[in-house]
């Protein structure tokens, strides 16, 4: 098992940039935007993706700082040029607690973003599931038989991804516990790494070789110190090629980073 600590001996100093594999496909892990956004790092770190040439970004949560049904329509409207400027890249969205709030901004979400809260999606011979825990931090029943019966259908497809927003599986598995009902779903279908974001700190644990990855922020505040205990802005680069994955994690370069790069698996 791997988690922050080990992050400065993972470090690498070049060879992981440029072009996707012709052969695969890229994407972008995007993490957290709010609380407390700082629009300069999120407008930075998306010049930075979109250097990274991916397919597309799929982001984790809490894009619009949210709370009020009554500006929530003008938080997505004004987030669009960044998104679109100077050329538009699909981006698949994860529902956060700063996104959903009410049943007004659920509605709004979806308009937005143009997807349900839940939801999945095809690339090439990859699947990817996406799961609303936008208001309690555990998946409910509901987004549970939603997750059942989307990996079922999509069963022959590989490699697979899961995403929702608040990291429930941290406390488990730092206790080095598979057998709670959400990972022994994932280990039946074969997933090969769940996204998560909510805390605005890199975290990355494995259990039965799936990966499990909390984005750190793409713009959030961070709440903590040290490049080493994962406090640090930035993306995930995530290169798929057959069933490989593999998944680089990208410091924001100056003046709010110094620009590292390592690489998780």
């Amino acid at each position: 098992m791997r988690t922050t600590c080990s992050i400065l001996a993972l470090l690498l100093l070049t060879g992981l940039a440029g072009q996707p594999n012709p052969a695969g496909f890229r994407f972008v892990v995007l993490g957290d935007r709010t609380g407390n956004a700082d629009q300069a790092i999120y407008e930075q770190v998306w010049r930075e993706v979109r250097a990274e040439h991916p397919a597309f970004v799929l982001n984790v949560g809490d894009t619009i700082q949210g709370g009020d049904d009554a500006t929530a329509q003008a938080e997505w409207d004004a987030l669009r040029p960044v998104w679109s400027l100077p050329q538009y890249l699909p981006q698949y969205f994860t529902p956060g607690n700063h996104d959903i709030w009410s049943e007004a901004s659920r509605k709004i979400y979806e308009r937005a973003t143009k997807h349900p809260a839940s939801y999945g999606f095809d690339f090439q011979g990859a699947h990817f599931t996406v799961l609303d825990n936008s208001g309690s931090l555990n998946l409910s029943d509901e987004q549970m038989r939603f997750l059942q019966a989307d990996l079922e259908r999509n069963r022959a497809r590989s490699p697979k991804f899961v995403s929702f927003h608040e990291p429930f599986w941290l406390l488990p598995l730092k206790f080095q516990s598979g057998e709670f009902p959400f990972h022994q779903l994932v280990k039946k279908y074969g997933v090969a790494a769940v996204f998560s974001g909510h805390g605005h700190q890199f975290v990355r644990l494995e259990r039965d070789g799936i990966v499990y990855l909390e984005a750190g922020s793409s713009g959030a505040k961070l709440k903590g110190h040290g490049f080493a205990q994962g406090w640090f802005f930035g993306h995930s680069v995530v290169d798929v090629n057959g069933g490989s994955v593999r998944i680089a994690i990208r410091e924001t370069g100056p003046p709010f980073g110094e620009a590292r790069v390592f690489e998780t698996r």
